[in-house]
């Protein structure tokens, strides 16, 4: 069976709304993973799918250090870069990553933690989300 766009779209927005406040990317992707499995065990899922890659996203006013400090905590954590785009626009900085975390010695969630860390440090914006919440939330 498969599971169409506008399904996993439904589901997104459900999440959302029942959610609320509490809406997470990680919730919001737990949750629609808990309605896909009502589907049984013969569901495909989208193609492109990975269970190890995260999206980095990341913007703010440019000064030095922001990449180097980002990219210092993703290798010490042993966290792959498989792409990685960047721009600076006078004054501003932004930053999309594509990160293999299969073989980290941390989990998502210890990631996100210790990259909000060093957000606030550096006073900037760090977004880091697994690749199918990513893809679920922007097919909306």
């Amino acid at each position: 069976m498969n599971i169409s766009e506008e399904t996993i779209r439904e589901l997104t927005i459900k999440a959302i709304k029942e959610l609320g406040d509490k809406a997470t990317p990680e919730s919001v992707k737990h949750y629609v993973e808990n309605e896909i499995s009502k589907y049984g065990n013969n569901v495909i899922k989208p193609s492109g799918s990975s269970s190890n890659r995260v999206i980095l996203t990341s913007f703010g006013l440019n000064h030095m250090g922001i990449v180097s400090n980002i990219t210092k905590i993703l290798s010490e954590c042993k966290c792959d870069i498989l792409d990685i785009s960047q721009k600076i626009m006078q004054e501003f900085y932004t930053m999309i990553m594509m990160i293999d975390i299969s073989n980290s010695s941390k989990e998502l969630k210890e990631l996100q933690e210790e990259l909000s860390a060093a957000a606030d440090k550096l006073n900037v914006k760090i977004y880091l989300q697994h690749e199918d919440v990513f893809r679920f939330m922007h097919r909306i």
